[in-house]
């Protein structure tokens, strides 16, 4: 089940206990590997998430802000959340494909925890080039 996206824009829904969509937040998407380096390097804050595929770690050295990130593996299933402050090295996590990024304490609200389903849902432009075979 390989999934590929272009840097772009979409939707992140974040699916609740019963499976269905609970929550819906503007997404960034970064796979190309100038936009995955630069992530939210220099931003005080962030409307939404951050996808960075392919990732399975990321660092918060020179960031202005906390973070909360997410690793997903390749169902987009989250594998683990945690929050980070600026200047940290976060572990590889061995099952990680995908990793989303937000301000500490968005995802939270959003239901996004240990467990839980997300899907990307990218924008017309988007479309064309995804490959969720």
């Amino acid at each position: 089940m390989g999934r590929r996206w272009r840097d772009g824009r979409g939707e992140l829904v974040v699916h609740g206990d019963g499976g269905e969509a609970s929550v819906r937040v503007p997404l960034e998407i970064a796979t190309s590997y100038r936009a995955r380096t630069r992530g939210l390097l220099g931003r005080d804050s962030l409307d939404g998430a951050i996808l960075l595929s392919p990732a399975n770690s990321v660092h918060t050295f020179r960031m202005r802000m906390a973070i909360d990130v997410a690793y997903l593996d390749r169902h987009l299933r989250v594998v683990a959340v945690r929050t980070m402050r600026p200047g940290r090295l976060g572990l590889p996590r061995l099952w990680a494909r995908h990793v989303l990024e937000a301000e500490a304490g968005a995802m939270g609200g959003w239901g996004v925890r240990e467990g839980a389903r997300v899907e990307v849902v990218v924008t017309r432009s988007q479309a064309d080039g995804t490959d969720a075979s």
